[in-house]
C-alpha cells in the first residue's frame, strides 16, 4: 500500500501530469459550461454529468434533452476518453518504470 501511494506521489511530479491535468480540468469546465447554459441545470448538475460522463458511470439520473446537447456529448465522451486514456496511460508507464527500478534494486542487493 506503501508503494502504492509514493507511485502517486511521484506521477504528481512527472512533466506531463501538469499538461494532462490542465487538459483534464479545463475539458470538465467547458462541459460545465455548456451543459449549464444548453440544458438548464445548475453549476452542480453540470459538473457532475460531465465529470459522471467522462468517468464512463453514466448513473442515468441527468441526461441530455435537446438536440445540440445530446451531439455535444458525443463528441465531449470521445475527446474526454481520449485525455482520461492519456491519463492512464501515463500513469502505467510510470509505474512500470518505477517497479522496473525496483525490481533492479533488488535483484542488486540478492546479489551481493
Amino acid at each position: 500500500m506503501i508503494r502504492f501511494f509514493l507511485h502517486i506521489t511521484a506521477f504528481f511530479m512527472l512533466k506531463n501530469f501538469g499538461g494532462l491535468t490542465l487538459m483534464l480540468l479545463c475539458f470538465i469546465g467547458i462541459g460545465t459550461v455548456v451543459f449549464h447554459f444548453a440544458e438548464g441545470w445548475d453549476w452542480v448538475d453540470s459538473y457532475y454529468f460531465s465529470v459522471m460522463t467522462l468517468s464512463t458511470v453514466g448513473y442515468g439520473d441527468l441526461h441530455p434533452t435537446t438536440p445540440f446537447t445530446k451531439i455535444f456529448t458525443t463528441f465531449y465522451i470521445l475527446g474526454g476518453l481520449g485525455i482520461i486514456l492519456n491519463f492512464v496511460t501515463v500513469f502505467y508507464e510510470h509505474r512500470q518504470a518505477a517497479l522496473n527500478i525496483l525490481s533492479k534494486k533488488a535483484d542488486e542487493t540478492k546479489h551481493r
